[in-house]
């Protein structure tokens, strides 16, 4: 896809922004039992935009592909959520929100980014050069067990532990 753009979060796509999520988690065919779990996590709110922490890709005419949001702490920065619109999925919307949030990532001084992955998105980041480290419980569906990653956000760098 050509001339992705990723800019900040505007004031009222919130609405927009967690459809977006919903598409995208239930591309992967999890059945509505699964998603109405899901969906708390996946809820965009007007908080989240104000915070300054999510960003929207889009094609030259303005339409919303994909998402992301980062969620700072020190040195580490949580990738909160990352979620392409399955129509764009494959035609690098989700490089360029990935290269989007490590260039953010940078500018607030951090060093690791963690990555608390759905199963389908795995092979993706791992992909992008982030390492597996274990298993995890997920932040919303008790019971259930994600992909956990790092990635050393400075050349010459490992990630940390956890």
């Amino acid at each position: 896809m050509s001339a992705i753009t990723v800019r900040p979060a505007r004031a009222g796509e919130a609405r927009l922004l967690t459809d977006l999520c919903l598409r995208s988690k239930a591309h992967w065919g999890y059945d509505a039992a699964f998603m109405r779990q899901a969906a708390t996590g996946l809820d965009v709110t007007d908080d989240d935009i104000a915070a300054g922490e999510v960003f929207v890709a889009e094609d030259p005419a303005g339409r919303a592909l994909g998402i992301y949001a980062l969620d700072v702490d020190g040195a580490t920065v949580d990738l909160d959520r990352m979620f392409v619109d399955p129509a764009a999925i494959g035609t690098g919307v989700g490089r360029a929100l990935f290269a989007h949030a490590v260039a953010r990532a940078t500018t607030h001084g951090c060093t690791t980014m963690t990555i608390l992955a759905d199963p389908n998105a795995a092979p993706f980041y791992e992909r992008m050069g982030a390492v597996f480290v274990r298993m995890a419980p997920s932040d919303t569906i008790p019971g259930r067990e994600l992909p956990f990653y790092h990635l050393a956000l400075r050349p010459g760098e490992s990630a940390c532990d956890e």
